[in-house]
């Protein structure tokens, strides 16, 4: 199954759909056109979709609602967690800009200080 995602004007992710292979061959070779057609026959011509992967195997990561494709990374990008945080352009991960503890303890971001807060488990 092939799963592909419907994107707003702003690149972000409204939807995700899964599509039967079948639809995206074109002589016998999987096409992603073949699938945009396909889910813009569904639901409008206006619509914009790009293909996503479950196994992330492009694109970096597996889109969900609200991500946005980044059309320079060709990838799927999850929402920004914190304003301090930095988008990797390797891994298009988010990351602190304080390395996360290599202690086993557990810890929470504190945007407010730019720093690791031990977590209370209770």
């Amino acid at each position: 199954m092939a799963h592909f995602a419907q994107i707003d004007n702003n690149n972000t992710v409204q939807q995700v759909i899964v599509v039967s292979n079948d639809e995206l061959l074109d002589n016998g070779v999987e096409q992603e056109a073949k699938g945009i057609e396909f889910c813009r026959s569904l639901y409008g011509a206006d619509t914009n979709w790009v293909q996503t992967s479950y196994n992330a195997r492009f694109r970096k990561h597996y889109a969900g609602i609200g991500y946005k494709y980044d059309i320079a990374l060709d990838a799927f990008v999850a929402p920004q967690p914190f304003p301090s945080w930095i988008l990797n352009v390797e891994t298009c991960v988010w990351e602190a800009p304080v390395p996360y503890p290599q202690d086993g303890k557990p810890y929470i971001w504190d945007e407010a200080t730019q720093s690791w807060l031990g977590a209370n488990p209770s």
